[in-house]
């Protein structure tokens, strides 16, 4: 992956980069049993850890599942065809959101110390720690890839049996959705899906 400098342009990532970040990435089902180390999802978390949140929130608390006692524990509050892919995986995580991420805004977000009454009410914090752990998850994605890994993100679980299984020692965390993590299969996948073009759900003000 490499820098373009384009005339007129800022600089930009190459295809080659951008193709592996989004245009030729996929959600894998199955991975080749690589394994993933401890030292991988370090790697992968101190790069997504600079993605923005509103605030500096970082509302997003990840358990990262190598062990094949814990993926199987998962793997018992999944759906479908779901448990069999957390049991398979090299490595799964669980992307929950801390509904009390405010209590941490004295020191994410030092320049203003009133911050943390900007979210009062129960409502508005379960909106802005939905909202922004998933943006934190999407950046999950886009650094496992910018790294060389594949990912599979899924969201059919039972979300009180995870919250209970993982998070039981932290009543504020609720699980937000689950994330597969190797080095993909291509023949767990399906052909590519559509994408619509720009003008189908977008406009320009």
């Amino acid at each position: 992956m490499s820098v373009v400098k384009g005339s007129g342009m800022a600089n930009h990532l190459d295809d080659s980069a951008l193709d592996r970040i989004f245009r030729t990435a996929r959600s894998y089902n199955g991975y080749d049993g690589t394994p993933v180390t401890e030292g991988d999802v370090r790697r992968i978390y101190d790069l997504l850890k600079w993605g923005p949140t509103s605030a500096n929130q970082q509302s997003a608390r990840f358990v990262w599942l190598l062990s094949q006692d814990q993926k199987d524990r998962l793997a018992d509050c999944a759906t479908g065809t779901n448990g069999p892919k957390i049991r398979a995986a090299p490595a799964t995580v669980i992307i929950g959101m801390d509904l009390e991420f405010r209590e941490h805004l004295p020191w994410l977000f030092p320049h203003d110390q009133t911050a943390r009454e900007w979210f009062g009410s129960e409502e508005v914090r379960l909106e802005q720690a939905f909202r922004n752990s998933s943006l934190q998850g999407a950046y999950l994605l886009i650094a496992a890839r910018a790294l060389g890994f594949d990912t599979g993100p899924m969201s059919g679980f039972d979300g009180e049996k995870v919250d209970k299984a993982f998070f039981s020692d932290q009543p504020s965390v609720r699980t937000n959705f689950i994330c597969t993590l190797g080095h993909g299969d291509p023949t767990t996948i399906f052909p590519r899906l559509p994408r619509p073009e720009f003008d189908r759900f977008n406009r320009i003000g």
